[in-house]
Parts: C-alpha cells; structure tokens; sequence
C-alpha cells in the first residue's frame, strides 16, 4: 500500500477532484464542532497525503501547530509551503496504525479519506489513545458502495476483486464506542469522481493511489475484447450530463475522547492528567 502511495505522489493533485471536494465537505462539517472544544493546541493531519487538507485546519484552527502525518514518504516530500500567517506543519512519516505520538498528547485528529485502508480497531484505538480528553477525531472515510459502479461492470469479465470493499458506517461507529469515543456527530452520502469516458475514469482511480492491491486482483491485462465488454457494461450507467461516474460512499465522523480518560477503552491506558503512577 505504501508503495502504491508513493507512486502516486506525482500524480495524485492533477487527478484528486473529489479528494480535495470531500476536504471541504469534512471541512464544513468540523466548523460547528469548534465552538463547543477548547482551544486547540495541537491538531494531527492523520494521513494528509500531499497536503491539501492542511491549508483548510489552518483556517479552522489558527492557533494550533499542525502535525502532517502521512506513511508515505513521497507524499510528504510534497507537502506544500503553508500559507502567510501559518507556521509550516510539522511533517511524520508513520503508520496510522502505530502512532509514533504520547498518550494524551493531541488535541484533535483529522483523516480525510486515509482510515478505510485501515483496521479500524487498530486505528481508532490508537487515536484514542494520544487524544487528551475531551479531544475530538474528525474522520472522513469510505462505505462500501464506493466505486460500486465498477464493480458491476466488471462482473462481466471475471470474478477477480476490482474495488476494495470498505467497512459499513454501522461498522466505524461500533469500531469507535468499542475504542473508548463517544460519537457526537455523523453523516453518510455519496460523491462523485466523474469523467468523459472510462479509460479517463480508471485513470484517475490509478492516479491517486486508490487500486486494488489485494490478493484477489486481476493480476492480466484486459484484452481488447474484454475491454469493450467492460466499456460496454459500464455506459449503462452514464448521467443525463454526458459523464460517466464513480461513487464515493462517504463517511463523516465526529468522535469525542470522553472529558476522563480512565473512562476510555482498551487502546487508551494513559493515567488522567494531574496524576502519577504512584
């Protein structure tokens, strides 16, 4: 997977339209929240891939050192310079499973589109466990109706796995109560990538990183009858403007790390703040 990210590096911007819409659609949907936390301090971009989301918590939390966390070093070598007015963000290069970061330590989490390439057990419990209580994480993540399109074009040609089937927001939400959070905010719908044809559409798929690397791929090359099969089956589902389009089965999470820590499960042991081991 990290090699996959890597590769994409060069190309994710050029191809990462409805990243960088979902980036604003997590955006607006964390403004309400601020109101009602306490000033942030520090905020983590948990999986901020070459950076787009971290001009958008500047914005929304001016007076926190930003940490830009990514697990794929070539990503991160592409951060972009921050705006006037903001310090630059602290780049990690880490495992969103294996936080290199303290317990209690952080005062927000954002991951936009990062965590459904996780086990969300790990994942969540990890976050649980550098948040400070009362902190919040602020997930954008995918369901398993994304690219659902492609999937049902590509029945047609094989039995071979095409899409990475993501976890059921029912799933994040028991995954979050089970790490120790309390959900206070939530949303599902779709979005959409769209292209003038498919070959545009897989393209940009690829471009971002976001294929297929499991064990159950297609592991040969389309051939041309094959191809047109795919084009074929796919047209079915062409919009009324003209475009072909893939669904991003969209996720929106707002989970808080309760006010006392030993109230957390089991991915968060830190003692409550003001206290030793003693």
């Amino acid at each position: 997977m990290r090699r996959a990210f890597d590769r994409a590096a060069a190309t994710y911007d050029s191809a990462a339209a409805v990243q960088r819409e979902i980036c604003h659609r997590l955006a607006a949907f964390v403004a309400p929240r601020l109101a009602s936390v306490p000033p942030l301090q520090r905020v983590v971009d948990a999986g901020c891939g070459t950076g787009y989301g971290l001009d958008l918590l500047a914005r929304l939390c001016p007076q926190a050192t930003l940490i830009a966390l990514d697990f794929a070093p070539a990503m991160l070598a592409r951060l972009a310079a921050a705006e006037p007015g903001h310090a630059a963000p602290v780049p990690l290069c880490a495992d969103l499973e294996a936080l290199p970061l303290a317990d209690s330590s952080i005062d927000a989490l954002w991951s936009s589109l990062a965590l459904q390439w996780c086990e969300p057990a790990l994942a969540l419990a990890g976050f649980a466990r550098v948040l400070r209580p009362g902190g919040e994480a602020w997930i954008a993540t995918l369901g398993p109706r994304t690219l659902w399109e492609l999937r049902d074009a590509f029945t047609a040609i094989d039995d071979a796995e095409h899409a990475i089937r993501f976890h059921p927001h029912e799933r994040w939400i028991a995954e979050a109560v089970a790490a120790g959070f309390e959900p206070v905010a939530d949303d599902n719908f779709p979005v959409f990538a769209v292209a003038p044809d498919l070959r545009q559409l897989l393209r940009d798929i690829k471009s971002i990183g976001a294929h297929s690397v499991g064990a159950q791929r297609r592991r040969e090359p389309l051939g041309r009858a094959a191809w047109k099969v795919l084009e074929t089956r796919y047209e079915t589902h062409r919009r009324d403007d003209g475009l072909l389009p893939a669904t991003y089965d969209l996720i929106l999470l707002a989970l808080r790390k309760p006010a006392q820590a030993a109230s957390c499960g089991a991915g968060s042991a830190a003692a409550p703040e003001g206290t030793t081991d003693d």
